[in-house]
């Protein structure tokens, strides 16, 4: 059955003695059909590592409010990746954390993350009008159901059925195996986790569910730009790698938040040069907009 293990799985650390800067930690990557692992993994990782190290509370504690990343080299799956963190900075009001991830004794992707106490101050947001209910949606599994083509395979079907650990719903429509819908540079997914999200050792509520943000946000931020180039992605010839990542988180998630419908619309930036930008806001089903991303990934097609 689908669940959503996938990702608690991804972002449990293990503690490990530093080699290269002051705090160190292991994770595994997880399981894809793909010849190198998930970029959300290594994302997600790195923000639980640098959490791990700010203190977190009502007296003086900080969250994570933003986070901006490289991706250097591939990842291989199911393998062990050292995520050596550097304290570069505590203030009163603010953090920074600098994260490199090593595997095979290179380094694979490094990212700065910084933590904000937060204080009083406006607010302002509001949600993208006119997008369909999930419910009346359907999931990745129903529509690749019986349906095949381009170089999808029984793997990658099963990985895009259930695999990933959130179900995902596309309006105006997927595009795993044909650009379904309008050629147009912008889509709304909604996603949830398969069950709800279990406890993450060494990470709050709230750190645990700022790391299934960016976790989840990798899958699909270029995808619009997939769209409007008309390239789905079981196109033969097609070759995808994250470039770069920004990550800003506006408000922390309730409880409970992250266990339901989230709303992650999202538009093609640019295409170009063998490159696309893909931007996305992560939306509650009442309107709160937690969390902004931009992306940057190479785009390849024979």
């Amino acid at each position: 059955m689908p669940t959503s293990e996938t990702f608690t799985a991804a972002v449990t650390l293990s503690e490990a003695e530093p080699e290269r800067y002051d705090v160190a930690f292991t994770a595994v990557t997880q399981p894809c059909p793909w010849p190198k692992a998930y970029g959300g993994d290594l994302v997600a990782a790195a923000a639980a590592a640098a959490m791990r190290t700010v203190p977190e509370g009502p007296e003086a504690g900080k969250t994570l409010h933003s986070m901006h990343s490289y991706f250097m080299r591939p990842a291989d799956i199911g393998a062990e990746v050292r995520y050596e963190v550097e304290l570069l900075r505590d203030g009163r009001g603010y953090s920074t954390r600098q994260v490199r991830a090593y595997q095979n004794g290179r380094p694979i992707y490094v990212a700065l993350a910084s933590f904000a106490a937060g204080e009083p101050g406006g607010t302002f947001a509001i949600g993208p009008p006119g997008v369909p209910d999930p419910g009346t949606l359907p999931s990745s599994a129903a529509y690749l159901d019986e349906r095949s083509g381009g170089t999808m395979t029984r793997e990658s079907k099963a990985y895009w059925s259930g695999g990933r650990g959130f179900d995902m719903r596309h309006d105006p429509g997927p595009v795993y195996l044909t650009v379904d819908g309008e050629r147009a540079p912008y889509q709304a997914v909604w996603v949830k986790p398969f069950d709800d999200l279990r406890p993450v050792e060494g990470l709050t509520r709230t750190q645990r569910d700022l790391a299934a943000l960016s976790y989840v946000c990798d899958y699909t931020i270029l995808e619009p730009v997939l769209r409007v180039l008309g390239l789905p992605w079981a196109q033969p010839g097609l070759v995808t790698a994250s470039l770069d990542h920004a990550m800003w988180f506006h408000r922390v998630p309730g409880e409970g938040v992250l266990d339901d419908w989230l709303l992650y619309a999202q538009e093609a930036g640019s295409a170009g040069a063998g490159r696309g930008v893909g931007q996305g806001r992560f939306f509650t089903r009442d309107g709160q907009h937690l969390a902004t991303v931009v992306q940057e990934g190479m785009i390849r097609a024979s």
